[in-house]
């Protein structure tokens, strides 16, 4: 009854605007009490002008009332701050439906604050207050508020499980460890917790790791969304701007066409009616003459013919016969604009697949794991062939160009930009993307078993060409006594044996060139983990030991 007691007193003396003890309580015409600035507040923030209303009664007041501090009030409040009493919690520190009730609290439960899993309870903030005072409860373990303390009690001898059995996996009591779990592994909770908290930190550390590459990944993709929005805007951009001069040039070329035709049709209608008008003019001539010879063949007067006809004007000169030509003399120009259409839709249906989009499409996908076994690998085998054009003049190919050999006669290659002009190396005529692989056979002394960027220098020196050397090609090399991966002119020694078959798995879009020894298993060399710019060239490079060979084997 007492604590009932102290309960009603201190709502009473609440302010109901912030549910907090009075500070500087006034009193309402109505009675109620409030802090000042609560009311002032709540009163400043109603809409209506001069009139103001209770917020507990809604008694109205006009004009706002002059409040005073209550005296009488202000020290009955200081006097219950001094003997420790707290206002009334307010409605949120209550348990609700999915809170943790304070298990002592009577009536309605506060919500707890922490358990303690050694009284296997759970407190609010006042009854937690001894664990924090009293020495014995000290020593307890607080937890975050559970409702699953029960949990931690054993179901057969209803004692707290402090004991963790590595054998069947499960927390055990005491009791337990003397009866069926007799003999078993066993540590402590704590000790387990330790050791899978260590676990659980080092997938948290490769799940903050993962998630970090994901993000790096993210960005990349987001990038390269940027950056196919670039080149597909600049590419409309670029096709629209030629194709706009094309149809310029060709409304031009046909503008040109259309005037000389006029031009010419223009010439030959005038050429013609000069024709015209003297073959009309002889026509006339002619008619006047037949006139005159008729008159005289009637004259029936024969002294009279005979004087006038020495009179009559002789004829003029009669205009060569006339050739008309069928009506073709323009359709050469037809004819020759017909097969200028004819060899510009060729050049057009041969070249578009240089303007198809089939070869744009951005390879983007999840990484896949690597193959483990030699057959895993060969479901990826592409079949690589030699360029001759790329073709050093001491490498012979061979083998429907499958094989280079080393030799001493100078091949008469013809002269092209793509070909290494001093060095004894070659690419492969097909771009290498996606997941690629493929198998080199050697023989002789030295070889270099390579990829590289189609942009490679072909005549710069010996850093800028030869593959290993730079930042543009990756490169095993192969050596009779010794065995190294070469990049950007940096070397990494291979320890193991190396047989005379090289594999070489690639996997572009995830940035994985492998190499490995190929026998009767598959023996890893070296494995490159990178970012590649561009599509890649199969390459080899024979040293200077004629005789010397390298193939692409036939893998299907």
């Amino acid at each position: 009854m007492a604590q009932k007691g102290v309960q009603l007193d201190q709502e009473t003396f609440s302010c109901s605007i912030c549910l907090d003890l009075l500070k500087d309580p006034v009193t309402t015409s109505c009675g109620h009490n409030y802090c000042m600035n609560c009311i002032k507040s709540h009163w400043d923030g109603e809409d209506c002008k001069n009139i103001h209303s209770c917020p507990q009664c809604r008694k109205m007041f006009r004009p706002r009332p002059v409040l005073l501090k209550n005296t009488m009030l202000a020290a009955l409040v200081e006097e219950l701050k001094k003997t420790g009493l707290q206002a009334t919690p307010a409605d949120h520190c209550y348990a609700g439906a999915e809170d943790v009730a304070c298990d002592v609290c009577t009536g309605r439960k506060l919500k707890a604050i922490k358990s303690c899993l050694m009284c296997l309870m759970s407190y609010c903030d006042q009854h937690l207050q001894p664990h924090y005072d009293v020495p014995q409860l000290k020593k307890h373990k607080l937890v975050e508020p559970s409702k699953k303390l029960q949990e931690n009690i054993c179901s057969r001898h209803d004692e707290v499980m402090k004991i963790f059995c590595r054998t069947d996996q499960q927390l055990i009591c005491y009791l337990c460890l003397m009866d069926e779990h007799k003999g078993h592994d066993t540590v402590s909770a704590a000790a387990e917790r330790t050791e899978r908290q260590k676990k659980l930190e080092g997938s948290r550390l490769n799940i903050q790791q993962r998630i970090q590459d994901r993000e790096k990944d993210v960005k990349l993709l987001q990038q390269q969304a940027e950056a196919i929005d670039l080149s597909a805007d600049k590419a409309v951009e670029d096709s629209e701007k030629i194709f706009t001069e094309l149809i310029r040039l060709l409304e031009k070329r046909s503008s040109d066409v259309k005037q000389q035709v006029r031009s010419q049709q223009k010439s030959e209608v005038s050429r013609v009616k000069e024709l015209q008008e003297k073959l009309e003019q002889e026509i006339t001539e002619l008619k006047r003459k037949d006139a005159e010879l008729k008159k005289l063949s009637h004259t029936e007067d024969h002294n009279q013919f005979l004087h006038n006809y020495p009179s009559l004007s002789p004829l003029s000169q009669s205009t060569s016969s006339i050739h008309i030509r069928p009506l073709s003399c323009f359709e050469d120009v037809t004819a020759a604009v017909s097969e200028v259409r004819d060899k510009l839709q060729d050049v057009l249906r041969e070249e578009w697949t240089n303007v198809s989009l089939t070869g744009t499409e951005v390879d983007v996908s999840l990484p896949q794991p690597e193959p483990k076994t030699r057959a895993d690998f060969l479901k990826y085998s592409r079949e690589i062939t030699l360029d001759p054009n790329t073709a050093y003049t001491h490498l012979l190919l061979s083998e429907g160009n499958r094989k280079a050999t080393r030799i001493r006669q100078q091949q008469s290659y013809s002269s092209h930009p793509d070909r290494f002009t001093l060095w004894p190396q070659v690419l492969s005529r097909e771009s290498l993307t996606g997941r690629c692989y493929w198998e080199v056979e050697r023989r002789g002394v030295g070889i270099r078993v390579a990829v590289a960027y189609k942009n490679i220098s072909r005549a710069g020196s010996w850093y800028e060409c030869v593959f290993g050397l730079n930042d543009k090609s990756w490169a095993l090399c192969c050596e009779k006594n010794s065995h190294s991966f070469w990049y950007n002119n940096v070397q990494t020694l291979i320890s193991c044996r190396v047989s005379s078959r090289i594999g070489v798995y690639l996997d572009h879009s995830a940035g994985i060139l492998s190499f490995y020894s190929v026998s009767e298993t598959m023996t890893l060399l070296h494995r490159v983990q990178t970012t590649f710019t561009q599509p890649l060239y199969a390459g080899l490079r024979l040293y200077y030991s004629p005789g010397g060979t390298a193939e692409f084997c036939k893998l299907k």
